[in-house]
């Protein structure tokens, strides 16, 4: 009997164990095509184009954008490829990038991933030449030294290269006589008793000895192998990130060497740029902003305001010190402080100095200690369900919403909360100079937005009819009478005056517009300033608020747009920019810049700042165009400004604000209760008082019957109205609720201003034209003071 040796049989082993090696990839190194991507749970898949070149696999929204703008990359040589289903497959590199990616067919899947299969490959096989030649093009750092170091990681490869070579010489034997001792044990198994029992012994024996110090060798070289590899690795660990940390060196002084170029070439044009607002970086860089990352197509699907379009428009350089010389000049105010060498008084301290009666140069006792806490906010958590289950069977837009939305204050005493620095205008009530005045109404306009930088709260709508009153007469020597004179569309008309010589009114409507990821509420109506003594007439507007991530994330305020105050007695304008937030820009959130010029245009005041912390003012003595817009190749005017000086600071929030729905210092005493305020007022509301008690589903099951109740008098308006006149639309039952869902269009500065479609006549307030503006508007005709101190309630309408 013939005795078959290993030769004489095919090693199916062999061939199995040879498989792992880097496999020839198919012509041609890139593979392009489309593919679906996931992007988050809201988009869902989003069609993307995918280029596969040399081991890196890119993608863009559109062919077009291969040109300038990559979303993302990953490297194959260390990315994981893995088949979800028939046509999904997922790619990661096993750190912060991983592509889910899903082909429109299992065909086109399968060439994917055969591609991919490739070229990673090859991308595997080619990283070690690329590691190995750039270490021979690498410059020697420090002579012979660098020399030395490169020729140890070349003898290091080298050994790793031979005991692979073993390995893979190893790996060969097993198999081989792993095979013959498979088969000998399978011969051995029917072999019968008798001659030849001691001779497949025998075999048997050997293949096994030969088995055995195969695997020894194995053993001993992958031992050999690990223990060197382990040697190397920590020292290669600590050269890599060395690497790393040196071209993040570099990075760092590009971009500042950028930036000092920078400004090199604007302090060469005589600029010294001020904060600004909003900036362009591509402008700045001449080049557009590299995206980095899987995250960029995520973040690219965000809601950015374009920083194109807020280019800031002037420049200011210090003056030319022949301004700082002090000025002989007996003008009041600020005329005389700007003359002088360092600024020691300030615009404001200038003006109140000069007044015994300003509220520094006299100590005010309080008629009445005012509460500085509220009960802290508690911690309920919004169920879906306990809103939606009591929906059922109802109109979309008379679907309660619940005070887990809100702050236990209203709209009216949000209104109020305008006068939180009513010292900028005792101040401007006692200058001399218009334009000096102007800087003082301005930075009002400004520091009535700082009291919502953290209230993302939403006010209680108020009930037709409600009203309230802020007495700070003693204290502050001003009053105010607030009044929701409409409810389609939803306005409040507002009126303050002071002890100290000026007066504040206004009527504001909302309107409001959901884009999904964010909430934008634009104010419609004026506000008016009038100055007892000098008889100047400001009006402004107020600018556009919007509450970010409405649906997922967390909620966050930002205000932007443009304001004008006009003085309408002597033409002087201020034009303010509020500019809105950018992910893109480097210039200071929430920034607010503003030029004060004459009836002629020309500019005598500068005023930056931020709507949350402080404004500051500049007084200009030269302008001139200088430099241009790099986006519309405008010219900017240059000014030449004095020392800048603060003009308004934010006060801190009381202690323990954020447990307070981050209410300010007036805030917490505005729904504090009062005796012998109207039986209209805001802090007679029950609902609002049960929540600010904590009382949560006390406060919502108050407050669907007061809506319950406006919507029974809104009925009995409506059938009145219908037996005096024509009847029309009579059965339409729009919602009128104080906290329901407005599904109808917003009203429009047209519709707004058309007329009020309640039919009812306000208690304080009449319907007028404004004899300086033309606008038709609620203005207070009194009454309400005089029937305060009467204790005459008996004409207001029971709403509560």
């Amino acid at each position: 009997m013939r005795i078959r040796t290993p030769s004489d049989t095919v090693k199916p082993r062999a061939v199995v164990m040879s498989e792992p090696k880097a496999p020839t990839p198919a012509p041609g190194d890139t593979y392009k095509g489309w593919l679906f991507k996931w992007t988050n749970y809201i988009k869902g898949y989003q069609r993307r184009w995918f280029v596969l070149s040399n081991g890196l696999l890119s993608y863009y929204r559109t062919q077009a954008e291969m040109g300038h703008t990559c979303r993302g990359t990953i490297n194959l040589a260390t990315a994981n490829i893995a088949v979800e289903d028939s046509c999904n497959f997922v790619i990661s590199n096993g750190g912060t990038q991983t592509y889910h990616l899903k082909a429109s067919s299992e065909v086109e899947r399968q060439r994917w991933i055969t591609a991919l299969e490739l070229a990673k490959a090859k991308a595997v096989r080619m990283q070690p030449e690329s590691d190995e030649s750039g270490d021979d093009s690498t410059p020697p750092a420090s002579g012979q030294g660098a020399g030395s170091r490169n020729s140890e990681v070349q003898s290091t490869l080298r050994t790793l290269s031979s005991k692979v070579e073993d390995l893979s010489t190893c790996n060969d034997l097993i198999a081989k006589h792993g095979s013959a001792l498979q088969r000998s044990l399978s011969e051995l198994e029917g072999v019968r008793l008798g001659g030849e029992t001691s001779e497949k012994f025998r075999q048997v024996t050997e293949r096994a000895t030969l088995f055995r110090i195969t695997s020894n060798a194995m053993i001993n070289a992958c031992q050999d192998f690990l223990t060197l590899a382990q040697t190397h690795s920590k020292r290669w660990q600590k050269a890599l990130q060395s690497e790393r940390e040196q071209r993040v060196r570099l990075e760092e002084t590009l971009e500042q060497l950028a930036k000092q170029h920078n400004h090199l070439e604007r302090a060469f044009r005589g600029a010294t740029v001020l904060p600004s607002s909003q900036s362009n970086p591509s402008i700045d860089s001449k080049g557009p902003v590299p995206v980095k990352g899987d995250a960029s197509d995520e973040d690219d699907e965000n809601e950015f305001f374009d920083a194109c379009e807020d280019v800031q428009e002037f420049i200011t350089v210090p003056a030319d010190p022949k301004y700082h010389r002090r000025s002989g000049s007996n003008v009041s105010g600020i005329s005389s402080e700007l003359g002088m060498d360092d600024g020691t008084t300030s615009l404001d301290e200038q003006s109140l100095a000069s007044n015994p009666e300003s509220p520094q140069s006299q100590e005010l006792v309080p008629v009445r200690k005012r509460r500085s806490r509220i009960p802290d906010k508690p911690n309920y958590s919004l169920n879906l369900w306990s809103i939606m289950k009591n929906c059922i069977g109802k109109e979309l837009s008379k679907i309660p919403m619940p005070v887990n939305f809100n702050e236990p204050l209203s709209m009216l005493q949000r209104l109020s909360e305008d006068l939180e620095y009513y010292e900028l205008l005792d101040r401007g009530a006692k200058c001399q100079n218009s334009l000096e005045q102007m800087c003082y109404v301005a930075a009002f306009t400004v520091s009535s937005y700082s009291t919502t930088v953290h209230r993302t709260g939403k006010p209680f709508n108020p009930l037709l009819g409600e009203t309230f009153e802020l007495d700070r007469v003693q204290e502050s020597g001003y009053r105010s009478l607030c009044e929701q004179v409409s409810h389609h569309p939803p306005a409040a008309a507002h009126h303050a005056i002071s002890e100290r010589g000026w007066t504040l009114r206004q009527e504001i409507a909302l309107a409001s517009k959901f884009r999904g990821k964010y909430l934008s509420i634009m104010p419609l109506g004026s506000i008016h300033c009038i100055f007892e003594k000098s008889t100047n007439h400001y009006t402004w507007k107020k600018v556009t608020t919007t509450v970010h991530n409405i649906i997922v994330g967390k909620l966050w305020i930002d205000q932007s747009g443009e304001i004008d105050v006009v003085n309408h007695k002597t033409g002087d304008r201020c034009h303010l920019k509020f500019a809105p937030y950018s992910y893109f820009s480097r210039d200071v959130a929430r920034k607010v810049t503003g030029v004060v010029t004459d009836k002629d245009g020309k500019a005598h005041y500068v005023l930056s700042g931020t709507w949350d912390e402080k404004m500051e003012y500049s007084r200009v003595m030269q302008s001139s165009r200088g430099g241009e817009n790099g986006a519309e190749g405008r010219q900017k005017t240059v000014y030449q400004t004095l020392k800048a000086k603060e003009l308004w600071r934010k006060t801190p929030l009381p202690e323990g604000a954020e447990n307070m729905y981050y209410f300010s210092t007036l805030a917490l005493t505005l729904n504090e209760p009062e005796e012998g305020v109207a039986p209209t007022d805001s802090r007679r509301r029950p609902d609002q008082r049960l929540m600010e008690q904590g009382r949560w589903e006390e406060a919502n099951a108050e407050k669907q019957r007061l809506e319950e109740k406006q919507r029974t008098v809104r009925r009995e308006r409506e059938r009145e109205a219908n037996r005096t006149a024509s009847p029309s639309e009579e059965g339409k039952e729009p919602a009128d609720g104080a906290e329901e869902v407005e599904i109808a269009s917003e009203p429009s500065e047209t519709t707004y201003k058309s007329g009020h479609q309640d039919n009812y006549t306000p208690m304080w307030f009449e319907r007028l034209v404004d004899p300086m503006t033309g606008e038709t508007t609620h203005i207070y005709k009194g009454g309400y003071w005089e029937a305060k101190e009467q204790g005459s309630w008996d004409s207001c309408p029971d709403i509560f």
